[in-house]
């Protein structure tokens, strides 16, 4: 079995339990998800399975959407509502000019610091054991890009108002600490109160099959039908065809003549580009060679 499956992560899972629920399934022990999504939130969760996780790393860098709900007026040690709450105000005034506003100027690129229940690691220990210990370190601001942040919907007529927005970002991106950005901006304290994975690798909900489904085609000896090909979340990158003979060149690991592959117009020198054969076969991903009229191979995906 080998290609992407795209699953819809339940609540109170790690995104490690997943994995070992459709290992058991399915009995491939090569499998890889392709973005951590803590326990309870919800929503697209991308495998690779077999062959299908020399994929990861290249899925990992598109980018992802949610949706989100915060809510103002309390903080929280691990920034959403599971936490202990650490600042309260009794009661948030806010206006919907204030939040979008607040809301536009998050666009672009920005500055994050990680939480301290994260995965990042710092000498060789992640943040979230150290915050399990009751340690609190200096963590480095990072980079990270909001490409889209939508207001939906507002509750703020209450204590603690509510507003639910959609975001697509950058890897990297944590959404608890925009929430609690958010809430800084406008002054006051706050906390992610719930959160749903939209997208990821250019999956949505539509593509997603649960784990009860994903039990049941099992069964019947049909999930393998439903897996995606390995190139399916690549079509981002240029393309190219080959002739039959050129194509196994390819599958030799050979570096191929630009002259030889028909359709491809890459953009820069190091692009990654996708080969495919006349019939249509993906032969893999292959890099424009730097001062070359070539391709070299980087991930070859040669026929089992």
């Amino acid at each position: 079995m080998d290609g992407i499956l795209a699953v819809w992560k339940p609540a109170g899972w790690t995104s490690h339990d997943v994995v070992a629920k459709v290992r058991r399934l399915i009995r491939v022990k090569r499998i890889g998800h392709t973005g951590t999504l803590d326990p309870e939130v919800t929503g697209v969760l991308p495998l690779c399975i077999g062959r299908s996780t020399r994929m990861v790393e290249y899925l990992q860098e598109r980018p992802k959407a949610y949706e989100a709900v915060l809510q103002l007026g309390q903080a929280t040690d691990t920034e959403d509502l599971t936490g202990n709450v650490i600042a309260e105000v009794a009661q948030v005034v806010i206006s919907e000019p204030e939040i979008k506003r607040v809301l536009a100027s998050f666009i672009g690129i920005i500055e994050q610091v990680p939480p301290m229940y994260s995965a990042v690691k710092v000498d060789g220990k992640r943040l979230y054991e150290l915050a399990r210990e009751g340690q609190v370190i200096e963590r480095k601001s990072r980079q990270v890009t909001i490409h889209k942040l939508e207001l939906q919907q507002m509750e703020l007529n209450v204590p603690h108002p509510r507003i639910s927005f959609s975001v697509t970002c950058s890897k990297g991106t944590y959404i608890r600490t925009l929430c609690v950005d958010i809430g800084r901006a406008l002054g006051v304290p706050a906390a992610m109160a719930k959160l749903t994975r939209t997208m990821s690798a250019g999956f949505t909900a539509e593509n997603c099959l649960t784990l009860e489904e994903i039990e049941e085609l099992q069964a019947s000896g049909e999930l393998a039908s439903r897996l995606m090909p390995p190139d399916a979340a690549l079509d981002y990158l240029p393309s190219g065809k080959v002739n039959a003979e050129t194509a196994r060149h390819a599958f030799q690991g050979k570096r191929i003549s630009l002259d030889l592959v028909q359709g491809l117009q890459p953009s820069r020198q190091d692009e990654l580009v996708r080969l495919y054969g006349e019939d249509g076969l993906f032969l893999g991903l292959f890099e424009v060679e730097d001062n070359s009229d070539s391709l070299k191979p980087v991930k070859v995906f040669t026929p089992v």
